[in-house]
């Protein structure tokens, strides 16, 4: 398991130069916007605009703070996302652009190449003590806000406010959560 802290992660220019996007892990390491495998990331959205355009990539899409924002994915109908949204997956390669509701807002956002992997980002809450089954591949788990204590067979740590663990080989695998704190479960697997 590895732990990755807010306070290390890379800061970067958006691919399209309209903003900043803090990079919270990639594959391989050092992959740059042209060649990862898998890349979990967070954005500051300050105006409406245009998306990035990523061939042949996967992504999913998760407000973190703010009001939210409405999405016009090509071929599909309008969607707005809030902090009460599922997860939205969709193409990256799909032209979209975003109309803020009411100001600045931080995303969360998963992007996996297709045909490769996929993934699959859930969101959810601690208040306690609960448990997560992990399925197969590697997960990510985002301490979206709180504190959380993680304990497994191997180890055990704290992650606080964007703090984020690296799960390998998480195949059957069970972690024991408790705090209070708002998380995001991300699970990549191979095709």
């Amino acid at each position: 398991m590895r732990i990755l802290r807010a306070s290390d992660y890379k800061r970067m220019p958006w691919k399209n130069g309209g903003g900043e996007t803090v990079e919270i892990a990639v594959s391989p390491g050092g992959a740059g916007l042209a060649d990862f495998d898998w890349r979990v990331s967070m954005a500051t959205v300050a105006t409406d605009g245009p998306f990035s355009v990523f061939s042949g990539i996967d992504r999913t899409l998760s407000i973190l703070e703010g009001a939210g924002m409405t999405l016009f994915i090509e071929g599909r109908e309008p969607v707005l996302l809030t902090e009460g949204s599922d997860p939205l997956p969709f193409a990256a390669d799909a032209p979209t652009s975003a109309t803020l509701v009411d100001g600045t807002i931080m995303d969360l956002n998963v992007m996996t190449r297709r045909g490769r992997l996929s993934h699959s980002v859930k969101r959810s809450a601690v208040d306690g003590h609960t448990e997560l089954q992990l399925h197969t591949g590697i997960a990510l788990l985002l301490c979206d806000h709180g504190n959380l204590r993680v304990d497994d067979a191997d180890e055990s740590f704290s992650l606080f406010a964007r703090d984020c663990a690296v799960i390998n080989e998480t195949s059957g695998r069970r972690i024991a959560l408790s705090g209070t704190a708002g998380i995001f479960l991300i699970e990549i697997k191979a095709i």
